[in-house]
């Protein structure tokens, strides 16, 4: 069985549940101890600037901030898109612990010859 994962995430908070959604199966496998590893893209690469995840998407819904904390906390790590983050002219200064951009090949590398289980939204 892979013990990496990989969730691949487009979307930013013009879909909080898709992002609520991508971070709850995020952080059941970094909780259980699966190495895991967020790939963000597109307009997901915004939450990889402090302060930007806030609020809940739903009644119930878990507030964003703790789902990036527990997963802070249990050695969850991004890789932001550097095209998709610089296109939007970001400050790779205010990335959020944890981030750090990289494209497709360190993506690849990370993975390794073993198997990954992954997920995409």
């Amino acid at each position: 069985m892979s013990n990496k994962a990989v969730i691949s995430l487009s979307t930013g908070l013009e879909d909080a549940e898709k992002v609520t959604v991508a971070f709850l199966v995020a952080v059941g496998a970094a909780e259980t101890g699966r190495e895991t590893l967020f790939f963000l893209s597109k307009e997901a690469v915004r939450l990889a600037l402090t302060g930007t995840a806030v609020g809940a998407a739903c009644d119930g819904c878990p507030p964003l901030a703790d789902l990036f904390k527990r997963y802070e906390v249990a050695g969850g790590r991004y890789y932001v898109c550097p095209i998709c983050f610089n296109a939007k002219q970001l400050d790779a200064d205010n990335l959020i612990p944890g981030a750090e951009l990289n494209g497709t090949i360190p993506l690849w590398k990370w993975i390794g010859d073993d198997p990954a289980t992954t997920f995409s939204y």
